[in-house]
């Protein structure tokens, strides 16, 4: 099943629906069923010691499941999070964007469950990981 949204599309959609965030994404790749989001760091994401906070790695998570789902099903733009699930596995590098790594395990009518691994740009190691299911709410008769 291959995307039924573009990289252009989506990031449209994330302006109209989500002003206040999407500057802070830039989708990277798009494929089936699987997404790679950068989260352009700056200053509002850093905790004190200049690392990445867990609210923003949580944010990129979300925004990459979303994403994934978008790009799957259309512009749904009242598909929600329903479970979430995260693991901080070992601290960001100070000053660098973050990679989030994408993939839908399950796209269903109804439900989508998505799996995300979060690098810091340029390292190997994930920083964290996390687990998504998001409800799509249904088609709109015509």
């Amino acid at each position: 099943m291959a995307p039924v949204m573009t990289i252009n599309e989506i990031e449209s959609l994330l302006g109209e629906v989500f002003p206040q965030v999407s500057r802070d994404f830039k989708v990277l790749t798009l494929d089936d069923m699987a997404v790679t989001v950068r989260l352009n760091v700056n200053d509002t994401h850093l905790r004190p010691g200049g690392t990445v906070s867990g609210p923003s790695m949580f944010g990129l998570a979300d925004v990459s499941v979303y994403i994934a789902v978008m790009a799957m099903v259309g512009p749904e733009a009242l598909a929600v999070t329903t479970n979430a699930s995260i693991d901080f596995m070992r601290k960001p590098a100070a000053g660098v964007n973050l990679i989030a790594e994408c993939r839908l395990l399950k796209l269903g009518k109804v439900l989508a469950v998505g799996d995300v691994l979060m690098y810091s740009e340029g390292d190997p190691k994930p920083v964290a990981r996390a687990s998504m299911t998001y409800s799509i709410p249904p088609k709109r008769q015509a």
